[in-house]
Parts: C-alpha cells; sequence; structure tokens
C-alpha cells in the first residue's frame, strides 16, 4: 500500500534568521533543526537551561537543570528552582495592551487589558485567601471557555493551589467521578451557557453537582463572580513561589475504559513544556492572537492560556464551531485578524465536507499557521486547508495528549510540510517508533509511538497512587523505562510522522495490526458516509472487524454502496483493511471533547462492561450496539 503521505511539499517554509528557533540554531552552531533535536534529546541539561532563558522565565533558576534519576519517573528537571506560574503568565504585556478576547456563540465579545488582567486576578486570589485557600488546596471550574475561568485559575496558581478544570457539558456523574476524588475546596460554576443556537439552563445541574460533592466550601457561580470579588478589588498582586516540581495542574483520562485517572501535572513543567512549543515550534510571537477552538475539559485549553507567556493576546470562543455558519471559526479569525487558529480535525474533515471555501469569504491575511489536533488529520484535508482556506499557511498537524498537556509531535517552521504527515518531534522529546520486540523501526514499518528520554511535564504522578502503580501500567508496561503513548504510526523518509490512530483500539486482521484511521481515510471519502467506526468482535474462537456508518440523510446501505466502499479498501489500503461486516448506524458515543470512542462500542458488542459511561457526551448511544441483530450473527 501506498503511504498515506506522497511526500509532496504543501508549505515551504521562508527563513529570517530572526525566529526563536533559528536563534537557538545558530547560537549553538547547528546547521538544521535535526541536528538541534539530537542535541536537544543528548544534553536534556543544557537545552532546558537554554528555553529557560528564551522564555525569560522569572524566579530562581539554580544551577542544575536535569537529574536523570533511576527511571523515567524518578528524573527531575530544575531542582533547585523557585518560581510561579501565574507570575509568568502575568507579567508579559504592557498594562493598554489586550491580553484576552473573549467571544460566545450570541455574539458577545469581550476585551481584557493586561491591566485588567492583573487587577482581577489579584482581587481574586484576594478572595480566595480570604475563603482559606492555601498552598496544595484543590480549585476547580465547570464554566464555559470564559474570561472567569482563565482569571480563576491564574488567581488559584498565584496562591499556589492545584487548578483542575471541566466544561459544562459533563453531567454531574462525570463531575463527581472527577472532582470527587481530588476535593476541591472552591468550585467556580456557570448557571448556563449556549451552543449550536440552544441554551441550556444548568441550575438543576449544579445543585445535583452540590448534593455529589458534599466537601466543597463554597460554590461561585460566574454571574455572581464579580460580586465575589468586588470587595477585593484594590488588592496587590502577590506570588508564592514554588518547586519546580510543585502540582498545579490536575488533569483527567477521558475515562472510557474506566474511572477517569487524575493525572497530576506540576505548574512549572507544564509551563516549560508548553512554552518551548509556542516559542520554537510555533514561534508565536508577542501581541500575535492566538485562538484554539477547546473547551476546558481538554488540555488544548491549558496549553491556550500558556500562550500568554510570550505576551500574545489568547482568544477565548465559546459555542459551536459550525454555528451558525459551518466556518464561524474562520469568520472570527478574518474580524479578530488571528495569527494562529487551531481546532479539531474532526472539524476540519467536517468543513472539507461541508462544501464550504473559507477563502472566497474570508480575508486570512493575517492567519499564518492552521493547528489540527485531537485525532488523525487525513490527507485529503491537508489538501483542502491548502486549496480551499488558504495556500501559504503553516498547516501544523499535533499529536500529544492530556498525559503530558503537550506535544510530541508538532509544527517545525523551518521545515516544509509534507501532505498526510505530522512535521516531527518537538525539541526535547526522544520520539521513536517501536515494533512489537522494542526495536527502532524504519521508515513506514507501523508501531508503538514511544519516548525515550523524560521531559519537563511528564506527569508528577496520579492523585492517590503513591506507590505510582498505576502510573508505571499506563505507560511503562510495554517497554520497561521508555514511555509508550498508545498511537500507532510509522516514520517517514522526511522525519516526519504517520499516526494511523490508537494502539489500543488498532484490529488485528489475520495476525497483521490495522490501524482504525488507515479504514476512516477509505471510507470517508465517499460522499454517502458522514462518519465511520471499526472495531474488533470475538467471534468463533477469532475475530472479525466490524465497520460502523453514519450515513447522510439521503444515502442507504444498499448492496451498491457496501460492494464500492469493500473495493476502495481493497485497492486503496489492503484486502486486510475490508470489514467482515458493515453495518449502518444512528450516531456513535464521543467523549466530551468530541472524539470517537471505540473501545466503549468494543466493550459492548463484546459483552464487557463499560465501565464509564459517564464519561461520554450521549452515553445513549451504546444502546443501540448492545442489542443490535446484525451483531449476533
Amino acid at each position: 500500500m501506498k503511504d498515506p503521505a506522497d511526500n509532496r511539499p504543501l508549505w515551504t517554509p521562508r527563513r529570517s534568521g530572526e525566529s526563536a528557533l533559528e536563534k537557538l540554531q545558530e547560537r549553538n552552531g547547528f546547521e538544521s533543526y535535526w541536528q538541534t533535536h539530537d542535541w536537544s534529546i543528548k544534553h536534556p541539561n543544557d537545552f532546558w537551561s537554554q528555553v529557560w532563558d528564551d522564555l525569560k522565565i522569572i524566579g530562581d533558576k539554580g544551577n542544575t537543570f536535569f537529574i536523570p534519576g533511576d527511571d523515567f519517573i524518578s528524573a527531575s528537571f530544575f531542582p533547585e528552582a523557585r518560581l510561579n506560574i501565574a507570575e509568568n503568565l502575568l507579567m508579559r504585556g504592557a498594562d493598554h495592551e489586550i491580553a484576552i478576547i473573549s467571544i460566545l456563540e450570541s455574539g458577545v465579545r469581550q476585551e481584557i487589558t493586561w491591566k485588567e488582567l492583573r487587577e482581577k486576578v489579584a482581587a481574586t486570589a484576594a478572595a480566595m485567601k480570604n475563603e482559606g485557600v492555601s498552598i496544595g488546596d484543590r480549585i476547580a471550574a465547570w464554566t464555559p471557555n470564559v474570561s472567569e475561568t482563565v482569571i480563576w485559575s491564574l488567581a488559584a496558581l498565584s496562591i499556589g493551589a492545584i487548578v483542575s478544570t471541566a466544561s459544562p457539558d459533563f453531567a454531574p456523574a462525570a463531575v463527581q467521578e472527577r472532582f470527587g476524588q481530588i476535593e476541591p475546596k472552591l468550585i467556580l460554576v456557570s448557571l448556563d451557557y449556549e451552543y449550536g443556537g440552544k441554551h441550556f439552563n444548568l441550575k438543576e445541574r449544579v445543585n445535583e453537582i452540590k448534593e455529589l460533592l458534599p466537601t466543597v466550601q463554597r460554590f461561585i457561580t460566574t454571574s455572581a463572580f464579580e460580586e465575589f470579588i468586588s470587595p477585593f478589588n484594590n488588592s496587590d498582586l502577590f506570588f508564592t513561589r514554588l518547586p519546580f516540581n510543585h502540582p498545579g495542574f490536575i488533569l483527567f483520562s477521558s475515562g472510557t475504559t474506566g474511572k477517569p485517572k487524575c493525572i497530576v501535572h506540576s505548574g512549572a513543567g507544564v509551563l516549560i513544556k508548553a512554552g518551548e512549543e509556542i516559542l520554537y515550534q510555533f514561534a508565536i510571537k508577542p501581541g500575535e492572537k492566538v485562538l484554539f477552538y477547546t473547551t476546558c475539559g481538554w488540555m488544548m485549553w491549558n496549553w491556550l492560556v500558556i500562550n500568554l507567556l510570550v505576551g500574545a493576546t489568547i482568544v477565548l470562543y465559546d459555542g459551536s464551531p459550525a454555528y451558525p455558519i459551518m466556518d464561524r471559526l474562520f469568520e472570527i479569525a478574518d474580524l479578530e485578524r488571528i495569527e494562529f487558529l487551531g481546532a479539531s480535525a474532526k472539524y476540519f474533515d467536517s468543513l472539507r465536507k461541508s462544501g464550504v471555501r473559507p477563502q472566497e469569504a474570508r480575508n486570512l491575511s493575517h492567519l499564518r499557521m492552521i493547528g489540527s489536533t485531537g485525532s488523525v488529520l487525513a490527507p485529503e484535508s491537508f489538501d483542502f486547508i491548502y486549496n480551499e482556506v488558504k495556500g501559504d499557511v503553516h498547516l501544523a498537524s499535533l499529536s500529544g495528549g492530556t498525559d503530558i498537556c503537550g506535544c510530541f509531535l508538532a509544527s517545525i517552521p523551518t521545515l516544509p510540510v509534507h501532505r498526510g504527515e505530522l512535521q516531527g518531534p518537538c525539541l526535547g522529546m526522544a520520539v521513536d517508533v517501536f515494533d512489537a520486540y522494542g526495536n527502532s523501526a524504519s521508515s513506514h514499518v507501523k508501531g508503538e509511538l514511544v519516548c525515550t528520554v523524560p521531559f519537563p511535564s511528564k506527569p508528577l504522578g496520579f492523585w492517590g497512587d503513591d506507590s505510582n502503580e498505576k502510573y508505571r501500567a499506563s505507560y511503562f508496561e510495554g517497554f520497561p523505562g521508555v514511555w509508550t503513548h498508545g498511537d500507532f504510526v510509522s516514520k517517514s523518509e522526511t522525519g516526519g510522522f504517520v499516526i494511523y490512530g490508537r494502539s489500543d483500539a488498532t484490529l488485528n486482521s489475520r495476525g497483521v495490526r490495522i490501524g482504525t484511521a488507515e479504514i476512516y481515510r477509505v471510507v470517508e471519502k465517499f460522499s454517502e458516509v458522514q462518519e465511520a467506526l471499526a472495531v474488533a468482535q470475538d467471534w468463533d474462537g477469532d475475530s472479525r472487524i466490524l465497520l460502523f456508518l453514519v450515513l447522510d440523510k439521503s444515502a442507504s446501505l444498499d448492496e451498491d454502496l457496501e460492494k464500492r466502499i469493500k473495493t476502495a479498501l481493497r485497492v486503496q489500503a489492503s484486502p486486510r483493511h475490508v470489514p467482515d461486516k458493515i453495518i449502518a448506524a444512528p450516531q456513535f458515543p464521543r467523549t466530551k471533547s468530541n472524539k470517537l470512542v471505540e473501545l466503549a462500542v468494543a466493550d459492548v458488542i463484546n459483552g464487557r462492561e463499560v465501565r464509564n459511561r459517564h464519561a461520554l457526551a450521549n452515553p445513549e448511544a451504546l444502546d443501540w450496539f448492545a442489542d443490535h441483530e446484525a451483531l449476533k450473527n
């Protein structure tokens, strides 16, 4: 099978010598990105020290920047350092400049200057201290992607508290499963939000959450936020400088295969890792506007906020990215003159299938970079972006996750973009592809995405997992001492990577592992198909591949369509990619961040308990799979 990436450059960089990455290379005497990358993973002490300096981190750096430790988990960064993440995020812009632009689906727009942001954070921190909040307390938010959430989080971080956020579409039971584990002292909640032209009243849900979380000292609503902080409006900013490994964030796994994991991250570790990406990989500059479409329940929200570190303006959008028009995000990019726009691969794929051509209706002259993550960005979506959105944009297909609150693979501004490929590993990330025996795989050989050298944003651990038993089981059982991320990938001769899907959702066909994305790439080209989902079902002592399709309203799964799909898979992929059965389905289960949940469907059709239905945005979708007659013969 021909590799999905055909090595055709779609974008070629124009080097100025002025980017932070180019200056880093020149300062160290390197002629290429690959030389720089090799140095960054072999000399982490020197590399991360320079990252600290280039980011102009405020705090005490110390004299030691990396200690290998006994293993991946025990390795430590900046063991002598003391800093505060909020101080570093708040002290970058001039008083009159805009720090945050907040836009709601309804069109309500708000600007907050750096001076106003600092004042509101100071007042909020004082109000929190008045409630008894101190170092190590957990502070949570169940809110839309609005400015109050950012202010709330920065205030907590300034004190030394630990921040955890979730979006308001999480059901009360799902909120309890997350926040109930960490027992926050205060929670910021919203009483309503808008999505897709609908208004959602959350008062009953808030009351239910209060019942489910009896240890919370106080609930504050976003509508009463100003009232909560107003008595402290004249407070001074104060930052508690803490060790590098002090917890700053608790993020949660999607929780589709069990109780959500409470992943504890060093605030400073996330700061310097995301800062590296923002500075070197994405070349974001002071004053640039950055919008990444996200909810507060996805790690990209944390990443977006950390763009304040380089003096960028962060643009918060809360609502549907496709309402009232499909290219709503590009409309905002036009109106706000945004330089960096990010969204999920699913959004770009939906936009492509809708027939919308943003470049015909929008002025995107300021847009220099588009980011895509959350799932595999199909080669056809690469074509769409360059043909129908902007021909000279730098397209950054990204891979990382909640586990590291950052990226393994990202953009490289000094190298070309190739169709279907992620450009390469971030600096400091020793990314490789391992075969089943733990050997580094050759180009185009599919295997596990691994990282062989520690990095600053590796989790401190899981909440309540003092022995690190769950931590080790999650990432280090596959290859001892090596981080195994759970992505099924291959390397390209360009130095880039191609992702085929999650390795824990890959299919075994006649003894050969197949990534689900390989099937989706072919099947979702059909105009009749809106979306596809493939899983394995235990059958007659072996397994069979089932392909479920959500069809266009005007289409039906007849013999002709089924035959065409199977032929396309056989020709464009391989005979092993042809499913044993093709079945039309009404909808697929998804996480709150809109990812397909293949594993939950696999559990249902194989008679296994789905251990965390509350983590799904639409758990009722699973009922159809449990009862469908086609799965019984």
